[in-house]
């Protein structure tokens, strides 16, 4: 992000590094927009596999991990469709986006990359992003969001998920100048040691980052393609109720959490930070509506309200006790059904 002044290219730069931007030339946009491979309607998205410990080898590509929504935007001329993780249509949602598409000097593309809402010192911030679109089952548009692209899997009547990840890289690279400061920006690659990076993003309090293999096609799902190495824990788990409390805000003292392990669900504890008076009333609302005598997990104590497993909450934690509890969890907030957000499994941490 050289000559950038933007609060996060101070972030993703550690000390005698470079962030790397390789601008090629101009395409050529009176070339014919050649039918190749027909526009797909939707593409499954890579995803990332937790890791505990970086990557090392030439063959890794590094970036920072944003905390917000998948999107793909799909552009074929004037008309732009952006798409959530699970296929929903959220054009009308994210404005900004969708005006700045347009923006993009490209007949045919399909984009792949975050929404996020940046805090002042350049962080994405998942509970703004919230916020800015509603919370929950909220009908908001969401203006002050951005999108980070990092991929490129279709350009001009070609589909890209074939080639390998440098060349993808390099075609974004050419369309979306790096350090720009608009609704769609680069997600850039860090030049940096792994090891070295991630200690400097925990420091400067982002999330993680993202190892890529440079020389891998576009493939959908879990492959270990994509690796995700975090300074802090976040999961999404489902909530199965909560302990009331005159006491505390909203009348909630704690929400009650499951993770899954095949067709069952796992008591992991609960949580009882991170969420304000208003968000309380909230979700005491939202879980009152889901009340039921039959708990998704045999539970007994005073004072506990069961709720039908339907609402997915993001949670941050430090680690898991001996017994398969979080340890020091905090409430990020609600998933929506449309981020189609996978709830933790168990036998991920081989309980």
């Amino acid at each position: 992000m050289r000559g950038s002044s933007k609060p996060e290219a101070t972030l993703l730069a550690p000390s005698g590094q470079t962030v790397r931007s390789c601008r090629l030339r101009q395409r050529n946009l009176d070339q014919p927009d050649l039918p190749f491979d027909p526009m797909p309607e939707r593409i499954e998205p890579c995803l990332a596999l937790l890791q505990p410990k970086v990557p090392v080898g030439p063959d890794w590509l590094f970036e920072v991990k944003w905390d917000g929504y998948r999107l793909a935007v799909h552009i074929d001329r004037q008309d732009v469709r952006i798409l959530t993780r699970g296929g929903h249509d959220w054009t009308h949602r994210f404005p900004s986006i969708a005006a700045s598409a347009k923006k993009i000097g490209v007949h045919t593309a399909i984009l792949d990359g975050e929404a996020v809402v940046l805090d002042p010192q350049g962080r994405s911030d998942f509970g703004a992003l919230q916020r800015s679109l509603g919370g929950r089952g909220g009908k908001r548009t969401s203006t002050e969001s951005v999108m980070m692209v990092f991929d490129l899997l279709y350009l001009d009547g070609h589909d890209l998920t074939g080639s390998e990840l440098a060349v993808r890289r390099h075609l974004l690279e050419d369309l979306i100048v790096a350090g720009g400061d608009g609704a769609i920006r680069l997600s850039e690659e860090v030049e940096a040691d792994g090891a070295g990076l991630l200690e400097h993003v925990c420091h400067a309090g982002l999330e993680g980052i993202i190892a890529k293999r440079r020389q891998q096609p576009y493939r959908s799902g879990r492959t270990g393609d994509w690796l995700k190495i975090k300074c802090i824990q976040s999961e999404t788990f489902k909530i199965i109720g909560y302990e009331l409390s005159a006491a505390a805000r909203g009348g909630i003292g704690s929400l009650l959490l499951a993770g899954k392990r095949g067709n069952d669900w796992v008591y992991v504890g609960a949580v009882g930070t991170g969420f304000n008076s208003k968000e309380a009333a909230s979700l005491r609302n939202a879980l009152d509506r889901l009340r039921t005598h039959k708990p998704a997990v045999p539970l007994k104590g005073e004072n506990l309200v069961f709720a039908q497993p339907a609402l997915i909450a993001e949670i941050e934690f430090r680690g898991w006790s001996d017994d398969g509890k979080l340890r020091h969890a905090s409430y990020k907030g609600l998933r929506e059904v449309q981020d189609n957000a996978a709830v933790f499994d168990m036998t991920d941490r081989g309980t």
